[in-house]
């Protein structure tokens, strides 16, 4: 990734709210690429610097997106349904209903991909799926605006709160080991 001065520095494992957060900021990044090269290529012929933002964006959410899911999935959400105190319990009816948009946003993004790899493969798409790519695409920026706000305005913030250094050092830990690192990096 590029530098850019004055942006905020990527978290490490050791601040795990934090790298969902960074990884919030890479969805956004990877789902503007893929509204952009909807709208301006519209299903035909790729330029070469559309080809490798459209077959980027694609690995980002084939292979780096579902390991974001399963951090919250599997790392914070069961973490936070494990403390009973009233601040956590008043967020957890918006957990059950971010892992219910989880399982829309993966069905919207095996469509995105299917199609996207068609492009890529043949060249172009037929109107009919450049349409449906784009309303795909834009399905999939209206969840994830809403869904990034709940998470980031209530559920991370209570997270961070609630979640002992302990419990934030062990989900480090098993996000770094999802992505086949052994340790945390501060």
């Amino acid at each position: 990734m590029p530098i850019v001065i004055g942006a905020k520095p990527e978290s490490s494992f050791a601040d795990p709210i934090g790298l969902l957060t960074d990884c919030h900021r890479r969805i956004e990044r990877f789902l503007s690429v893929l509204v952009q090269v909807s709208a301006q290529a519209r299903g035909g012929q790729l330029t070469s610097e559309q080809r490798t933002a459209l077959e980027k964006s694609l690995v980002y959410f084939r292979e780096a997106a579902p390991k974001h899911t399963a951090d919250e999935e599997q790392t914070l959400f069961p973490r936070l349904r494990s403390l009973d105190r009233p601040a956590v319990k008043a967020v957890l009816s918006r957990v059950d209903a971010l892992e219910i948009q989880h399982g829309e946003a993966e069905q919207n993004h095996a469509e995105v991909d299917r199609l996207g790899r068609a492009w890529l493969a043949d060249g172009s798409l037929a109107p009919a799926d450049a349409t449906r790519l784009s309303t795909v695409v834009a399905e999939l920026l209206d969840l994830y605006r809403g869904h990034i706000a709940i998470e980031e305005g209530e559920v991370f913030p209570v997270a961070a709160a609630e979640l002992g250094q302990s419990e934030r050092e062990a989900m480090g830990g098993e996000m770094a080991a999802r992505r086949g690192l052994l340790a945390i990096q501060s």
